[in-house]
């Protein structure tokens, strides 16, 4: 899936222009982009729009990049990304006040192994 098909999602379109302008979008804008755009783009990529980021060096981003990926990081859901934007100066969710908004699940298209894990890991705490 194409870096494309994140601009589905007005969250992801903001982080993806300011990443494309060179903005800091801040710790946890990177985590969360990370998060969400593993699923839509390699590696390599995703370390490159990262990297955009005035404040992150590539070695950073690939850093960050391996984390989610060895912690298997689901994308986070809408409360943890406005829980995470008070930490900061960048604002990851352009709309907090709309309850519909960033909440990627709603805005983007995942592949099924992603509902899956998430069903796995509920029933693993259920028990």
């Amino acid at each position: 899936m194409p870096v494309e098909d994140l601009r589905q999602s007005p969250m992801m379109e903001r982080m993806l222009e300011a990443l494309e302008n060179g903005e800091d979008i801040g710790h946890y804008g990177r985590l969360t982009f990370a998060m969400v755009a593993r699923y839509f783009v390699d590696n390599e990529e995703l370390v490159k729009l990262l990297a955009r980021d005035d404040d992150e060096s590539e070695r950073e981003a690939r850093a960050m990049v391996q984390q989610v990926e060895d912690k298997g990081y689901n994308p986070p859901r809408r409360e943890r990304i406005l829980q995470w934007q008070k930490e900061q100066d960048f604002e990851i969710c352009p709309t907090p006040d709309d309850p519909d908004s960033c909440n990627v699940y709603n805005e983007l298209t995942f592949p099924d192994t992603l509902y899956q894990d998430i069903e796995e890991y509920r029933e693993e705490r259920s028990t």
